[in-house]
């Protein structure tokens, strides 16, 4: 082989991580040994490629080293393991606050002309045409409680993959006959789940997956990857779903 072409294919071979990195990643997020071989390779791929493409940029002071980085690239890539390299289309940066952050909101309405502001704090954002944005802290709080029932990454990935159709509304892009029994079942676990909440019960799944369509998904995303057996037992047809769209959980069913 000529060294010419030589260059030539590495320059168009697609990024791929160092045996250091992947000994790395492994040790960030040790649960990836749950991982069959095919999906373990198919990830670290995903992995090599979101550092390749996306800009990771610390806020206010926070410092990450490439151990870090590569942690939160693993965490971001665990959702498409499934979906494939198309859930990182459409957008290019990940902003890390060192911890909570404040977003200035602004609501004009059109009805009444009256303008409301206020401010709200934040772990986690994801603008659809934007940016990833997260709280460091609260990465690595989900991380030393991976079963818990949180993982604010998994959560604003779903926000992106929700997003790829133009529509952020608890659906991502999917073939047409699976988009409709998706629908069905997921408006009426949501439905039932909203009914809960509004009636003061306490339930195992975070509230918070009562405020919208697109926050259920969100929500029930965090489960899938933290806390399947919860999901599958409260909302067994939505569990059914997420294993389609996400493929098994590394986190084992209790």
């Amino acid at each position: 082989m000529s060294p010419l072409f030589r260059r030539l294919r590495e320059a168009f071979a697609p990024p791929a991580l160092t045996d250091a990195q992947r000994s790395s990643l492994a040790r960030a997020l040790p649960f990836l040994a749950r991982l069959e071989p095919v999906r373990r390779q198919k990830f670290e791929a995903l992995v090599a490629r979101f550092l390749a493409e996306k800009t990771i940029t610390p806020l206010q002071g926070l410092s990450l080293d490439e151990a870090q980085r590569l942690q939160l690239a693993g965490l971001a890539c665990l959702p498409l393991l499934e979906f494939g390299a198309e859930g990182l289309r459409g957008w290019h940066q990940v902003l890390v606050y060192p911890g909570a952050f404040r977003v200035h909101r602004r609501h004009h309405d059109e009805d009444t002309g009256v303008v409301e502001e206020w401010v709200d704090e934040l772990a986690g954002e994801a603008w659809e045409q934007g940016p990833l944005v997260l709280s460091w802290d609260d990465v690595q709080a989900d991380l030393a409680e991976p079963e818990g029932g949180y993982q604010l990454v998994v959560h604003e990935m779903a926000h992106k993959l929700d997003a790829l159709d133009g529509a952020m509304d608890g659906t991502p892009p999917l073939p047409a006959s699976w988009q409709r029994e998706w629908a069905r079942d997921f408006q009426a676990a949501y439905e039932a789940f909203v009914a809960r909440v509004d009636a003061g019960e306490e339930t195992p799944i975070d509230p918070y997956a009562a405020e919208a369509p697109e926050e259920f998904f969100a929500v029930a995303s965090e489960y899938h990857f933290s806390d399947p057996a919860l999901l599958a037992s409260e909302m067994p047809a939505v569990a059914a779903h997420l294993r389609r769209l996400y493929g098994d959980s590394p986190i084992p069913a209790q």
